[in-house]
């Protein structure tokens, strides 16, 4: 299994929290990373909600749990069965009076809001999330100098990656699209034909990193606005989109309010465009808001905590991503897919505009550099981990 940088602040969660949310989409490793956990407890026990034999046991949920106190309970899609969350909080209060306080359930879910929902109107105060995404260039990549290409083209999640070739990868993509579709979709309750839903998946591909324009795209499926809205809240829910907001303060100018979109995995983009291989995808219109896609889930990943936007003014100021820490600093950062990158004078513009403590321009180089007027030049991956660090 490959290291999760994950497992650690997993641990330290349920040594803190009676129940932790591992939140994710489907495969992208939620289950490897808890039976792990598992193991190295020893006397864990996972159940697994999909399938009907673990509902059953389930049948009497209070004396089920309670009978395997001082245990860790694993949950696995455990938004399959709302009504338990009131059961959990009875369940971790008593065995917290029986002096059991931390480690005692973890869930697992696929559908972030929800589950998140339903577990904190029950769990207020006693619970804590992680949000695992699928492989990150810091978990797979040994060297910062090492091109991050295969990865951008088949994308994180760990079937894809591992796949024998690209082609094999991108039929686990295909197969992994259509089963979101055709059954995984349906079975949280929403009825979405699938052609509407896989319609609108690829066109928020087409124009990736763009600005959210509803009517535009209700207008191309010929629905309401409300109803394109309703989709894309699925597909973020789902964690398979990314509505990125855009940035907010009083600056005296005119804002994009718009927020930008992305798939957030670079491989179910091209996979939707189908874009086999690296030539294809290079070869695409897409190939540079794909990669803009990319970079920002990966920094995104390693700074979950900072408070996240893009900025964009009606004179042309602009700034892929603003990062805003709870320290009081502030980062702006450009993304570009050339070796030889530049930034324009909007970029100084929009850093100056948010107050910027730090300027990094980040792209597909050997190594880093400085640029004038402050600019970090790296490539993502040394990004990532000067942001996690």
């Amino acid at each position: 299994m490959n290291p999760r940088s994950a497992k650690s602040r997993l641990t330290q969660l349920l040594a803190e929290f009676p129940a932790v949310v591992l939140l994710g989409p489907r495969q992208a490793g939620k289950t490897t990373l808890a039976l792990a956990e598992a193991e190295q407890r020893g006397d864990a026990l996972y159940l697994d909600l999909e399938l009907p034999s673990a509902q059953r046991q389930l049948d009497d949920p209070e004396a089920f749990l309670l009978a395997h106190r001082n245990r860790l309970v694993i949950l696995d899609e455990v938004q399959r069965l709302p009504e338990l969350f009131a059961v959990l909080r009875g369940v971790i209060d008593r065995r917290r009076r029986a002096g059991e306080s931390a480690g005692q359930f973890l869930l697992l879910g696929s559908a972030s809001g929800v589950l998140l929902k339903q577990a904190s109107e029950s769990l207020a105060g006693r619970m804590a999330q992680l949000e695992l995404t699928p492989f990150q260039a810091r978990e797979v990549i040994d060297s910062d100098s090492s091109p991050l290409d295969a990865l951008w083209v088949r994308g994180g999640f760990p079937l894809s990656w591992l796949a024998a070739d690209d082609a094999a990868s991108l039929r686990w993509r295909e197969a992994f699209i259509a089963t979101y579709l055709e059954r995984d979709i349906p079975a949280l309750g929403p009825r979405i034909p699938a052609t509407t839903l896989r319609r609108l998946w690829t066109m928020l591909a087409h124009s990736q990193g763009g600005l959210l324009n509803q009517s535009q795209l209700a207008g191309s499926l010929a629905v309401s606005g409300q109803t394109v809205a309703r989709y894309i809240d699925l597909l973020c829910d789902l964690m398979l989109v990314r509505r990125l907001p855009a940035w907010h303060g009083n600056v005296g100018k005119r804002l994009v309010r718009a927020p930008k979109v992305y798939v957030r995995d670079s491989g179910l983009v091209h996979a939707l465009l189908g874009l086999a291989n690296l030539e294809a995808v290079l070869a695409h219109p897409v190939a540079g808001a794909s990669w803009e896609g990319f970079v920002v889930e990966q920094l995104l990943a390693a700074t979950p905590d900072a408070e996240a936007s893009f900025y964009r003014t009606s004179h042309g100021a602009e700034a892929d991503l603003v990062l805003r820490f709870r320290s009081g600093e502030t980062w702006v950062i450009e993304i570009k897919r050339s070796s030889a990158p530049t930034v324009s004078r909007g970029f100084h513009l929009a850093a100056e505009d948010v107050g910027a403590t730090r300027k990094l321009l980040v792209a597909p180089v050997a190594v880093s550099y400085p640029l004038r007027e402050g600019i970090e030049v790296m490539n993502p991956l040394t990004a990532a981990k000067l942001l996690a660090s």
